[in-house]
């Protein structure tokens, strides 16, 4: 009798996939992926048992019949494997029997389904099916692992080779029509050839971008350096997006690797960044993988263009030459257990991942955070670029947890800051926000970055009135922070009066250039930051003024441990130059010796490293979760463009291409900051589901969102 594996009822059974050519199909997709960390032997193993169980005569029933009775299909091939008792088996088994519902622990935990259990309730092999098992050896693993830690990350590394092959064959017999819109894209030689193009553009004139052409060219000539771990240590405004890339394509081409992962610490620059890329490169080539809304809802859209259908494919699993993401998104895939998360990890192997603003690596899981990026350098030939101007101190000289053999890619970063000095440090020790508010009265142009959305609003409602006040922080939707950057950007060119208060939003990747900025105190790497949009393309010759100053109000609770470690270093010897590499290292050596106990504050090695193979993958990725508060998304009525959207919300058939677009129309408040604008009556909820501000007197043309009073104010929320 012939046994199926899908079947499409309105066909005839001879157009059904049988169970024989979809296992062969998996068996080989998964080992060519499990190849580029030369496992394919495991990987086309479980390809050829993952859905064994499907030849169970209650399976085949279920398939001839359409019933939507639930009937298990993966206990079978998991408890095969495991019944071998060998790690081959065990991590095999672990990935059959995830191979839907995610990686299992391997007892029970919590009251989820565990590996002991799927294997102990699944049914015997039915009479007369083969088992492969018998005809196949059992492969070493592919490298010698230096932990245990290694053997978890192996599992999941297979488990992702194979996911992907099973939900791709099944794509293929399932629509067709939609696998026919995946794509690579375009190769790295036309990817350089893009890029030397958009180079040759800049002109190496005056001293910054003579210095800048320097940094690029020494980092191209260190493309051919052996893969694994390195550091790029630029300083601000001085070129490292364009740099990092560079360097990352011409090693890719150097060394044959596949893709470049470009992952970025925050969403609101991820997209200028993103954008950047695509002017450079050919259409299709860019993936950049960020959602403001949940991504399981935002589903597939019928009337989604040929090139957003491929891109939002691509974010699948990440099968395109360039991805742009997130940390969130980067790191949380790699401790997940999902398959729809973890779909895209075995693509992170023969890849050049680039860490842009790597200080920002989350401090709380910075061990596992490490150890993942470890073996994916010394395991599946990739390479990391720990690339920033502060960079931290990850090295093993300096951390227990550090990171070995980490190689700098730049010219020397101590001579470089130097040559790049464009601003100085004045410590203006205790301020009132009031005297804050008189320091930039008494400036035209200047910048002034506070902690949180709180102090921002207080100290803006204090100069609003002053000519060319501005305000930015995240409670303004990207549209509308795009839209005053541009008038910033054009006010300052004219050299007119521009004085803006903002959250730390600005720091990082947003190109502007005041003679004057202001910080409250915080991280000595969030002051550098700050620092970098001052006199950034070096207009001014003198060293201009970056004032430092700790607010009587105080300093709130999540940047209380970094201002007193930067504190510390501007007291100590490195306190007469503060921005210098020597300074950084200082500060970042404090800041994780001060939360040694916390590197790893959920124990995530712990549930990965049980030496029995004993590991705990679900309850894993129940813990890892770098931002903890959910937020909630509210989409705003900004201009024509957002109403527009927001009324075809209404009525589409399908919602995903709606959603997307309406990203830049959105703010992220926290639920009881949602509560209090619901019981005002300021939330309308489109389909149910979508929450719209229906009240636009919460939203200021300055000040963006604005809550009812007595509307709860996260002190520590700071963006």
């Amino acid at each position: 009798m012939a046994l199926f594996a899908h079947t499409k009822p309105y066909l005839a059974k001879n157009s059904w996939q049988s169970l024989d050519e979809h296992s062969a199909n998996v068996a080989e997709q998964a080992a060519h992926y499990a190849d580029f960390f030369r496992a394919g032997p495991w990987g086309q193993a479980a390809g050829l048992l993952h859905d064994i169980g499907k030849s169970r005569p209650a399976f085949q029933k279920k398939l001839l019949e359409n019933s939507p009775d639930y009937e298990d299909h993966k206990g079978v091939g998991a408890r095969l494997f495991h019944a071998l008792n060998s790690p081959f088996g065990q991590m095999l088994a672990y990935c059959v029997a995830g191979h839907h519902g995610g990686l299992p622990d391997a007892v029970d935990y919590g009251n989820r389904k565990s590996l002991q259990k799927i294997c102990k309730d699944a049914d015997d092999l039915p009479a007369g099916v083969e088992n492969p098992l018998e005809q196949l050896s059992i492969p070493d693993l592919p490298f010698e692992p230096n932990s245990v830690f290694s053997c978890s990350f192996f599992t999941r590394m297979l488990f992702s080779a194979l996911v992907d092959a099973d939900y791709l064959d099944t794509e293929r017999f399932m629509d067709e029509g939609r696998a026919a819109f995946r794509s690579t894209g375009v190769d790295f030689d036309q990817l350089r050839t893009t890029l030397d193009k958009h180079l040759a553009t800049f002109q190496p004139e005056g001293r910054i971008n003579v210095l800048r052409s320097e940094i690029l060219s020494h980092c191209r000539a260190n493309a051919a350096m052996e893969p694994g771990m390195f550091s790029l240590t630029v300083p601000t405004g001085g070129g490292k997006t364009l740099t990092s890339m560079a360097f990352a394509l011409d090693h890719a081409k150097h060394h044959g690797l596949r893709r470049v992962i470009y992952v970025i610490p925050y969403t609101s620059i991820i997209e200028q960044n993103a954008a950047v890329f695509r002017i450079i490169f050919p259409d299709g080539s860019v993936v950049e993988h960020h959602s403001t809304f949940n991504e399981d809802a935002l589903g597939d859209d019928a009337h989604e263009s040929d090139a957003v259908m491929r891109h939002r494919l691509a974010c699948d699993n990440w099968d395109a030459p360039v991805v742009v993401t997130t940390n969130v998104q980067f790191f949380e895939s790699l401790f997940s257990n999902k398959p729809s998360k973890c779909r895209k990890l075995h693509n992170l192997s023969k890849a050049v991942i680039v860490l842009d603003e790597a200080q920002m690596l989350p401090t709380q899981y910075l061990d596992p955070c490490l150890r993942a990026l470890e073996e994916l350098a010394n395991n599946y030939g990739s390479s990391v670029v720990l690339c920033t101007a502060t960079q931290p101190a990850l090295n093993s000289s300096d951390l227990a947890c550090g990171l070995k053999d980490v190689r700098e890619l730049a010219p020397d970063p101590s001579r470089m800051h130097e040559a790049f000095a464009r601003t100085r440090l004045e410590d203006s020790g205790e301020q009132s926000l009031s005297e804050i508010a008189d320091m930039i009265r008494a400036r035209e142009r200047v910048l002034c970055i506070v902690n949180t959305r709180a102090r921002a609003s207080e100290l803006f409602s204090m100069i609003k009135d002053e000519p060319g006040a501005r305000h930015l922080s995240a409670l303004m939707c990207p549209a509308h922070r795009t839209a005053v950057l541009s008038e910033i950007r054009t006010t300052l060119n004219a050299e007119e009066p521009c004085r803006v208060v903002s959250t730390q939003l600005v720091e990082a990747g947003v190109d502007v250039s005041f003679p004057e900025v202001i910080r409250e105190m915080a991280g000595l790497d969030s002051i550098i930051q700050a620092a970098g949009r001052c006199n950034r393309e070096g207009e001014n010759e003198a060293l201009a003024p970056v004032h430092v100053f700790t607010p009587k109000e105080g300093v709130v609770r999540a940047f209380a441990t970094k201002a007193g470690c930067t504190g510390s270093v501007l007291r100590s010897e490195n306190g007469a130059n503060p921005f210098a590499p020597e300074a950084v290292r200082e500060y970042f050596r404090q800041a994780y010796w001060l939360n040694s106990d916390r590197l790893d504050h959920k124990s995530i090695r712990k549930l990965l490293e049980n030496p029995s193979g004993e590991w705990l993958f679900a309850e894993a990725a129940k813990r890892f979760r770098i931002i903890e508060n959910e937020m909630i998304a509210v989409m705003i009525r900004y201009d024509e463009d957002a109403d527009k959207l927001i009324d075809q919300l209404r009525y589409a058939k399908h919602h995903g291409g709606i959603l997307r677009s309406l990203q830049q129309y959105t703010v992220q408040i926290y639920e009881g900051q949602f509560r209090a604008l619901d019981r005002a009556g300021a939330v309308e909820m489109v389909l149910g589901e979508y929450p719209v501000l229906d009240a636009m007197k919460y939203y200021d043309k300055r000040f963006g969102l604005t809550f009812p009073a007595g509307a709860p104010d996260p002190a520590d929320f700071v963006s």
